[in-house]
């Protein structure tokens, strides 16, 4: 993943993908935006293409309906991208696991560079670990979602 870090310099901008989330991580991530957490003054930004993105925020469990529309989304963003699993549904699935109708989480389609817990994860964290992924870039470390 080290490769992708020339994206991710001094912005980050974001297409969101909801895969058929319950909209509580949409909701935290409103109010990165908002005047208590202000995350464009990071340079943090969210875009309404893919083709401006620089990588994509997925929610939700991942339903079967949505994998072709994920798969031609990113496919919009290009290559390399940054793939971020946002909430506990994003990552495995969490109670819609087992269902008819979803996937184990964004790893069922997509590799995800950067995991953010929660369900739905405070907006402090998703500000923290996104400035810890551009600081990372930044530096050229790569892109481990661990540290």
């Amino acid at each position: 993943m080290a490769h992708k870090a020339f994206l991710i310099g001094r912005s980050l901008a974001l297409r969101l993908v909801d895969c058929g989330s319950c909209n509580a991580c949409e909701s935290e991530l409103a109010m990165l935006f908002g005047p208590d957490f202000d995350a464009q003054r990071f340079g943090i930004e969210m875009v309404p293409s893919p083709r401006h993105a620089d990588g994509l925020i997925v929610t939700g469990p991942g339903t079967s309906q949505m994998t072709d529309a994920l798969a031609r989304t990113a496919e919009a963003v290009g290559a390399p991208r940054v793939v971020v699993a946002l909430g506990d549904c994003a990552i495995s699935g969490h109670v819609h696991r087992d269902g008819y109708a979803a996937k184990c989480g964004v790893a069922a389609s997509l590799e995800a560079d950067l995991q953010i817990p929660g369900c739905p994860p405070a907006p402090g964290e998703i500000l923290g670990a996104l400035r810890r992924l551009m600081r990372k870039g930044a530096t050229g470390q790569g892109l481990a979602a661990s540290d």
